[in-house]
């Protein structure tokens, strides 16, 4: 049941942290002027920042907590690195793949942006680095009953 919820759990925050990711960049990028070195849209930028903060958060939650299974990482691993791979086989394919889902609009440039920069990449090897922990795959409740059992056991003696 833990991987079923964690697989669900994966496919629902894949699309969240690519969106969110593309949609804060885009903001942040469109909120400051580089020539004139000063910030247009304060509102703006503190609210892409926020995003990009909020999905580091979750990556970061995804990767460091013990409890979740390890297909909340796997799922969108697999998923950033394989759009990662393909673009690198064919790249005008899959780049023309955020024009036919929506939304349409500022959010395609920044799934461009960061898919040929190698962000999502980055995001996918990031995310799969937990996969490999073999006390993900297990239940955390045998490791707290022996763990309760060592400690009853040595404290009886």
């Amino acid at each position: 049941m833990r991987h079923a919820f964690g697989f669900v759990l994966g496919v629902l925050l894949t699309p969240a942290l690519a969106y969110g990711a593309a949609w804060g960049f885009v903001q942040g990028g469109q909120s400051f002027d580089g020539t004139g070195q000063e910030i247009t849209d304060r509102t703006r930028i503190y609210g892409a920042f926020a995003l990009l903060a909020a999905v580091g958060l979750v990556m970061g939650v995804i990767i460091v907590a013990r409890w979740a299974s390890p297909l909340v990482s796997l799922v969108p691993a697999l998923a950033l690195l394989g759009f990662s791979v393909a673009f690198l086989l064919d790249p005008g394919r899959v780049l023309d793949l955020p024009s036919k889902v929506p939304p349409s609009g500022d959010m395609d440039e920044g799934l461009r942006t960061l898919l040929g920069s190698g962000v999502y990449a980055m995001m996918g090897f990031a995310l799969l680095m937990p996969t490999w922990a073999p006390r993900r795959w297990g239940s955390g409740r045998r490791d707290d009953e022996a763990a309760d059992v060592d400690f009853y056991s040595a404290a009886g003696r």
